[in-house]
């Protein structure tokens, strides 16, 4: 694998980002929304939340990963969200580098705690997740969170790797 440097997003990247979903229900797995394609303003605006760092996984001068952190000093946590990695790049495992470096930000935050939740039906990447070092949170935890939420996502925990 070539050098992967995680970078902050800029709107340059916008376009080339809400580009990657192939169908509206891979929007839905992603980022919960209906709207497909996605508009590159979506994934620009999501940027205007003081709470929100988003950050591009670039291999070689290409973007080729997509993953946001949210801050939540209420609650002393950072969740990572809206984690895709571009079509062609899927199956080399660079999902799993995002999530490891996204957690490492995470970590790096200096909240106590980093979660993430992904939708039932993502197999592929609640596989990457588990993989990068994330385990499930208790089932009444869980279940007291999906109670505000229009799926029942696994909400998972991230811990740091070594």
């Amino acid at each position: 694998m070539t050098r992967l440097d995680l970078l902050p997003f800029t709107p340059a990247h916008a376009a080339t980002v809400a580009g990657w979903p192939a169908s509206a229900d891979e929007v839905v797995l992603w980022c919960g929304r209906k709207e497909f394609p996605v508009p590159p303003e979506t994934v620009a605006d999501w940027q205007r939340d003081d709470d929100v760092r988003a950050h591009v996984l670039v291999e070689q001068g290409g973007v080729v990963g997509y993953g946001e952190l949210w801050l939540d000093a209420e609650e002393d946590e950072v969740e990572l969200a809206r984690i895709i990695v571009a079509p062609g790049d899927r199956g080399r495992g660079l999902g799993r580098v995002l999530v490891r470096e996204l957690l490492a930000r995470a970590l790096g935050t200096g909240y106590a705690d980093v979660f993430l939740r992904v939708h039932p039906d993502n197999a592929p990447a609640l596989g990457c997740y588990l993989g990068a070092g994330f385990t499930p949170v208790g089932a009444d935890l869980a279940a007291s969170w999906n109670e505000v939420q229009p799926v029942d996502y696994v909400w998972l925990r991230g811990r740091p790797v070594g």
